[in-house]
């Protein structure tokens, strides 16, 4: 088997969402992200979110900042390691 073959189909950003890489839990279901548009954000877990999915410092998550207040956004889709890793690799994410 070649490295292609174990290339997975992931999700890929929609037109107003953005890669983001979580800095800071803040409790109270708000985390602080950098975003890869060179933004750092306070970013919100959405309910639908909380209980079923953890998200951790240093995950990788897809955000979608709000219209009114750019520097806030809410967290649309969080990435498992290896997907985070094969971002990386595709050059897709920048530390």
């Amino acid at each position: 088997m070649s490295d292609n073959d174990s290339r997975k189909d992931l999700r890929m950003p929609e037109e107003d969402e953005v890669f983001a890489i979580v800095t800071d839990m803040l409790g109270a279901n708000r985390v602080t992200v950098r975003c890869m548009d060179g933004v750092e954000r306070t970013a919100r877990i959405p309910g639908k979110m909380q209980k079923r999915i953890w998200i951790r410092e240093d995950d990788v998550v897809l955000v979608e900042p709000w219209d009114w207040q750019d520097e806030k956004a809410d967290i649309t889709w969080r990435y498992e390691k290896q997907d985070a890793d094969q971002l990386r690799e595709e050059g897709h994410i920048q530390e």
